[in-house]
């Protein structure tokens, strides 16, 4: 590449194509970049000119990186980490002059609890940071941070937490719920009811917590109706204020919906959990990561106002 390309190529050009490169889609690096899609499109054709090659081909599966592109990959994700770290250099990581983009993945209810009292900071101290919250979803955690699809994973963990950095905020139990008006309030709730009440449950094939209870149930030679899976708990608990459905859930989230849902005793032991802020190890010396977990942090531990995330 010659002086001339050189002096074509900006740092925004440089986050456009470490965008697509993850994403593999210009709508979705649009979004990841909280621009409009026309401008990642003119970034893309601008990044075309100066290495004088496609970069990416747009297929049914999606945007494909040609092998130029791979080639790049790596260069381009370590001049981004040498900017942002040239930037906070000796200085530490400062919110108000900062217009960062965190992607956090945690459940609807974390997002509930967190989400207004960090903007409310952000906006107190003048802050362009923007947040983008996602829902974990079910790919392994640990590979997505590696991928840097996430900065931080506010998740609950009934197991240890494998192959992240992990922080814990607290340890909480589960609870099993109903509405308020479920013929089952009122009475223990027998092994026999809990079996036979179809249940909700928090995403499919990745819960840790169905595989327990299910493998309880197993045990002693039972079997439970789980009937819907959701995306977010204020889809469970929208669900069981229309129905007469059961649900297991953490504590502190019926605790928040206890106007809605009436907990009960279940016929059997339920596990304990510990909800985590989980990053990956290279994000070990980003100033801005440890001052978005610390944040967090102080939010859930540390304001008891806001004590129950």
């Amino acid at each position: 590449m010659n002086q001339r390309d050189i002096r074509s190529l900006d740092l925004g050009m440089l986050r456009t194509f470490d965008a697509l490169m993850r994403e593999r889609s210009v709508s979705r690096a649009a979004a990841r970049l909280f621009l409009s899609q026309p401008a990642v499109s003119a970034s893309l054709n601008r990044l075309r000119q100066v290495f004088d090659d496609p970069l990416f081909s747009r297929t049914s599966h999606g945007m494909v990186p040609t092998a130029r592109a791979c080639a790049l990959a790596p260069q381009v994700e370590a001049v981004l980490a040498s900017v942002a770290s040239l930037l906070d250099e000796g200085n530490g990581f400062d919110p108000a002059r900062s217009a960062r983009i965190f992607r956090i993945a945690g459940s609807d209810f974390a997002g509930r609890v967190l989400l207004p009292t960090l903007v409310r900071r952000l906006a107190g101290c003048g802050s362009q940071i923007r947040i983008v919250w996602e829902q974990p979803g079910t790919s392994a955690m640990p590979e997505r941070l590696r991928r840097g699809e996430f900065d931080l994973a506010v998740l609950a963990r009934i197991r240890p937490a494998e192959d992240m950095r992990t922080l814990a905020l607290y340890e909480d139990n589960y609870v099993y719920v109903t509405r308020h008006g479920h013929p089952q309030v009122g009475r223990p709730v027998t092994l026999d009811d809990f079996c036979a009440t179809p249940q909700a449950f928090l995403g499919y094939g990745t819960s840790a917590l169905e595989d327990v209870i299910d493998e309880t149930l197993r045990q002693q030679g039972r079997e439970r109706m789980a009937q819907v899976a959701l995306g977010g708990f204020g889809q469970i608990v929208d669900l069981l204020q229309h129905s007469d459905m059961g649900a297991v859930i953490a504590r502190r989230v019926a605790d928040a919906y206890a106007d809605q849902l009436a907990q009960h005793a279940a016929p059997f032991g339920l596990p304990t959990y510990r909800q985590l802020i989980c990053w990956d190890a290279r994000s070990d010396h980003d100033p801005a990561t440890q001052w978005l977990t610390d944040e967090i942090r102080r939010i859930v531990c540390g304001d008891p106002a806001h004590a129950a995330a």
